[in-house]
């Protein structure tokens, strides 16, 4: 068989985050492999009621374990790293990062009890890294976190770049400046394909450094008359270093709320990428300085439930409290998905009479992706034969493939599933791979086929109903069906005790029922879920889900 070049994504192709590639070469079904990123999605209350985390499914990859050559991670941000600890143990392969990633890789792996030397630190290119078929390198690139890096691969079949997450930041506070040079020198013998950011395609201005949102930062602190709250991704080291400097420069002691925002400074600093970083203070501390002497950093930024900011709008965080006059600065963009939890967030602020400030003119917060413009430039500058938009969803995609093919580039929209023969002059689809979602529920992995968020969803929108019939050993009724009822209204259209109506409808079902009924838990189960359901709507509207509970006395 010849051997082919595929590309495969098994997340972050269609959707934003969760972010899992896969490259493989050799011949079909027995390609060496890389995988690129292992990262994690946020749950929401509509979709995933309950979930921890939801992780990609990556049964495809653990059955071909042994053809795993390495995992390289691009950088430290959640939808890229965060199932790291997860899924080692069932992929085995050494994990590669650079020095700040690779920090974060640890302490993930070590929250699972994996050990730390499993992650190799790389130097950015030119150092190389031979996987079977494959050789790697990272070029550093600029993006919201420190260390971000777009990967060259290079195979017997050509040169593949994978940008990562970047912009083009010539000035990004904390970090890799865009180096144009760099990418130009590994372009310029040309490449076969580009794999490329896609989350700002539809952005037509051109994208604006971290270093412009400094001075009004500031100016806005100085201004402020009472406590300021500042939120951001915790990982965003140079918002957070914007905001602290901002804090110092209007006379403000900086306190770190939330273990993100902790862990992600003790890592910068830890590997010497933090330079300049005010002196913070605890909160115990912070109780004796003047509120307008006061910034707090929290976690938060997405209206996460839990996290700081939550707790500082529902009231107080360790001793420390809202009150009027303050101001809250959400120095980030909402996720889409997320706009609830934050607007709650908001407006629980809002009755404390805090001043909450957004993102919405831009003149706190700038983007970590790549606008239009600067997709154009990647693309003028790498020139490849062909080019795969990822890290986007659908619509992301197919407007990046326009993009391309306006300025003469090949491309191809590649969802998760799809895996991508780049071996022709014409990149095309080889397979369609069976692909999903895995939810962390607590501490148990289910699938999104499993039926237990689905079952829990419904149980939402539609309230639960457990009836319970005790059988005897002669398989007569030992009395009446009893009902237990939750996620629904008492009472319904007879101002009766809704649970006494099904009661009374069950009884005359289980007092006409014959002795072959009574002996078949299947059809006795059946029956009685199919008449609770039937009174339940007649009484209140809804069909409930019903659970039924035949015990047999022996």
């Amino acid at each position: 068989m010849t051997d082919r070049l595929i590309y495969l994504p098994l997340g972050g192709a269609g959707e934003i985050g969760m972010n899992a590639y896969v490259y493989g070469y050799g011949a079909p079904g027995k390609e060496r492999l890389i995988v690129v990123d292992l990262g994690v999605a946020f749950p929401d209350m509509d979709t995933s009621p309950g979930v921890d985390l939801i992780l990609p499914d990556i049964a495809w990859l653990v059955e071909r374990r042994a053809q795993i050559e390495g995992i390289f991670i691009t950088h430290a941000h959640e939808d890229h790293v965060g199932a790291i600890g997860h899924y080692w143990e069932r992929l085995g392969a050494p994990v590669y990062a650079r020095r700040f990633t690779a920090n974060i890789a640890r302490r993930k792996l070590a929250e699972h009890g994996h050990p730390d030397s499993v992650v190799k630190v790389v130097a950015p290119f030119p150092q190389v890294v031979d996987c079977g078929p494959f050789k790697v390198s990272y070029l550093p690139i600029s993006h919201s976190i420190p260390e971000s890096a777009g990967l060259l691969i290079d195979t017997p079949d050509g040169r593949v770049l994978h940008s990562g997450d970047f912009k083009i930041d010539e000035t990004p506070v904390v970090g890799d400046p865009w180096n144009r040079a760099l990418w130009e020198d590994v372009s310029k013998n040309g490449v076969k394909a580009l794999i490329c950011d896609s989350t700002n395609v539809f952005s037509t201005a051109p994208g604006r450094s971290e270093s412009t949102i400094g001075p009004a930062i500031t100016e806005m602190m100085k201004e402020a008359s009472g406590m300021v709250v500042a939120t951001t991704f915790a990982s965003n080291i140079a918002r957070l270093k914007t905001l602290a400097m901002g804090a110092r420069h209007a006379d403000r002691s900086v306190v770190l709320l939330g273990r993100a925002m902790r862990r992600m400074v003790e890592a910068a600093t830890e590997e010497g990428i933090l330079d300049g970083f005010p002196a913070v203070i605890s909160p115990e501390d912070a109780l004796n300085v003047p509120r307008e002497n006061l910034m707090l950093l929290v976690t938060g930024s997405q209206g996460e439930r839990r996290a700081a900011s939550a707790q500082l709008a529902q009231g107080s965080y360790m001793g420390l409290k809202l009150q009027e006059g303050d101001t809250f600065l959400f120095s980030s963009k909402t996720i889409p998905g997320n706009e609830r939890g934050v607007i709650r967030i908001m407006n629980q602020l809002s009755e404390l009479g805090v001043d909450v400030i957004d993102d919405a003119g831009g003149k706190y917060h700038v983007s970590g992706h790549a606008n239009r413009p600067d997709l154009e430039t990647l693309h003028q500058i790498v020139k490849p034969q062909f080019l795969i938009p990822m890290h986007g969803e659908h619509r992301h995609l197919r407007e990046h493939v326009k993009l391309g093919r306006a300025n003469g580039i090949t491309g191809i929209v590649a969802v998760n599933g799809m895996m991508i023969d780049l071996s022709g002059n014409t990149p095309k689809v080889a397979e369609y791979i069976e692909t999903g979602r895995t939810y962390l529920d607590g501490t148990a992995k289910v699938g999104a086929m499993d039926g237990v968020v689905r079952d829990r969803i419904r149980m939402a929108l539609n309230g639960q109903m457990v009836v319970t019939l005790i059988i005897d050993e002669n398989d007569e009724p030992l009395g009446d069906p009893w009902v237990e009822i939750s996620g629904l209204s008492e009472t319904g259209r007879s101002n009766t005790s809704l649970a006494d109506i099904v009661e009374q409808d069950l009884s005359q079902f289980i007092n006409r029922a014959n002795a072959k009924t009574l002996r078949d838990d299947v059809k006795l189960e059946k029956e009685l879920k199919t008449i609770a359901r039937r009174s339940t709507q007649a009484e209140i509207g809804k069909k409930p889900e019903v659970i039924v509970i035949v015990s047999r006395l022996s």
